[in-house]
């Protein structure tokens, strides 16, 4: 089996159009979502449908839940606060319950998927350093687990005692290790390179890949802005920060 694994698409349906085009020119055989879905950007409604009509497999994120009001936003920064104030105006009663029904993690095959923690999902913690990541691994029963949250590609890995984070390659899983990979952000990356990022894992291989897919950053700009959202929301698209 071939996966594309897409997360923290949020709200942009320019960076999301094209990353689903780069999929299907890749080939998968089924597409996992580690949800953020909505918030920030000015498509929330579209890119839910692209979601629900592409998408195997998809877990909920925290601006997810929060546009449904199903997690606090207390720990939101305002320009996010005032982005989920504005998707809970807009978004469809459709797709809010499509929202509501979504599960934090699953396991698909001998893999975990969460946006945030397997562990713990709810409490939405970052995982930015290896020893962070090493308590995850050493708890969960998968040997491989996705994650998104942050927005910043990496792949931790935990053998015995020892955890690195290491870069992708393609980065070959063939050690006796445990992995968390994060996969990266489809609509907001946060590395400094404004493409778009999402990964694609071929099982039977065992190689993970970082893919960047160029979009209209331009067009996503100008949708955030004349939606009346903060223009931070969009200037930051094209540093990718």
């Amino acid at each position: 089996m071939k996966y594309a694994v897409i997360s923290d698409i949020h709200s942009n349906l320019e960076a999301l159009s094209e990353v689903i085009a780069d999929i299907d020119r890749v080939g998968v055989d089924a597409i996992l979502c580690l949800g953020d879905i909505v918030g920030y950007g000015a498509n929330p409604n579209e890119c839910l449908t692209i979601v629900r009509e592409r998408a195997q497999h998809v877990v909920a994120g925290n601006h997810d839940y929060a546009a449904v009001s199903l997690t606090p936003t207390g720990t939101f920064n305002p320009y996010a606060h005032a982005a989920t104030l504005w998707t809970q105006r807009v978004l469809g009663s459709a797709e809010a319950d499509y929202i509501r029904r979504l599960p934090l993690t699953i396991a698909v095959d001998d893999m975990r998927l969460a946006h945030a923690t397997p562990l713990e999902p709810e409490e939405w913690r970052y995982i930015l350093h290896p020893s962070e990541a090493a308590g995850e691994l050493l708890r969960i029963e998968a040997s491989l687990c996705f994650i998104g949250h942050s927005h910043l590609p990496g792949v931790f890995e935990r053998t015995g005692d020892h955890s690195r984070l290491r870069p992708f390659g393609p980065l070959v899983l063939d050690g006796p290790g445990r992995y968390l990979v994060n996969v990266g952000s489809v609509g907001q990356p946060r590395d400094g390179n404004s493409a778009a990022a999402y990964s694609v894992y071929d099982a039977q291989q065992r190689v993970v890949e970082l893919r960047r897919v160029p979009y209209d950053i331009a067009t996503a700009q100008a949708k955030i802005l004349r939606a009346g959202l903060p223009r931070v929301l969009a200037d930051r698209l094209e540093r990718g920060e």
